[in-house]
């Protein structure tokens, strides 16, 4: 089937489509909460075959979906996982999203600088703490959104000083970004 290209009608803009597959269920309520705060066109994709996500699945995928020259692939993932991660580094038409440990380490950054390592139960421990309710796995209690949406800039700061794939670190603040941009566009 070939791919159909997006077209706007005369006098409307057509943003371009950040397609994000993801390996989980927090990674897609993140996405989920960065749609609907940013309100683009943001598509989120859950667990896509786990470890066994390759260019190949990625392409069939997006091409029974609707094109737009400038729409742009990323892969959210845990980068804790070696062979995960150098199965995702070999995806070349995809930019990597990723948390070492986890994803909820992007969120800690939203409350405190954490440049010691650190694992995926500690930083759940934590977001406990300072949040002061039970964070479950692939639900952002409004709390946590509240926190995320006052913090963001810090975290982006904090998480640009950290070494990406090592632990900790995360290059999530590159999506934030360039959805602050397509925002002002």
């Amino acid at each position: 089937m070939a791919r159909k290209e997006r077209q706007a009608s005369k006098g409307k803009k057509i943003h371009p489509k950040f397609w994000v597959f993801c390996e989980g269920k927090t990674e897609k309520a993140y996405v989920e909460h960065l749609r609907t705060k940013y309100r683009l066109p943001v598509k989120v994709i859950p667990l896509v075959v786990g470890a066994n996500i390759n260019e190949k699945l990625i392409s069939s995928h997006l091409d029974q979906k609707e094109k737009h020259p400038k729409d742009q692939v990323f892969l959210l993932y845990d980068a804790d996982v070696k062979k995960v991660l150098h199965r995702l580094k070999l995806i070349k038409n995809a930019k990597l999203l990723v948390s070492n440990p986890c994803t909820e380490f992007w969120f800690l950054l939203h409350y405190k600088n954490q440049s010691a390592r650190i694992s995926g139960m500690e930083c759940i421990r934590q977001l406990n703490n300072r949040n002061r309710t039970v964070y479950r796995k692939g639900f952002i209690d409004d709390k946590l959104k509240k926190h995320l949406n006052e913090n963001q800039r810090d975290a982006c700061g904090r998480a640009v000083r950290t070494r990406l794939f090592e632990n900790p670190s995360t290059n999530l603040y590159v999506f934030v970004d360039l959805l602050d941009k397509a925002r002002q566009t």
